[in-house]
């Protein structure tokens, strides 16, 4: 088998200051996720916070077969993300592994 395969993980923490429950978290969360999985073609799942009202963490994963271009990718998401998320992006890690 020949060629290179990159997979990009990204770990994005969110605060989302008005939020006083569970459901009004919900909402502006799923909108978001749901925004970049039509927009970028990425996997996008919520993977912690789910007990807490104003908080959520999202882990964002693409492939490609080049690092540049997965990293441009998810470049591209993190634009999505800080233009369209209603509270504060506290972090936003990047790893790219090649497999």
């Amino acid at each position: 088998m020949s060629g290179e395969t990159y997979v990009g993980v990204a770990l994005v923490e969110l605060h989302l200051p008005e939020a006083r429950s569970l459901k009004a978290k919900r909402a502006p969360v799923r909108g978001l996720v749901e925004r970049i999985r039509s927009r970028h073609q990425v996997l996008v799942i919520e993977n912690g916070h789910q007990d807490l009202h104003q908080r959520a963490r999202l882990a964002i994963c693409a492939l490609s077969s080049s690092s540049s271009d997965l990293d441009a990718k998810l470049q591209r998401v993190e634009e999505t993300v800080a233009g369209s998320w209603e509270g504060e992006v506290l972090s936003w890690q990047v790893e790219i592994f090649e497999v």
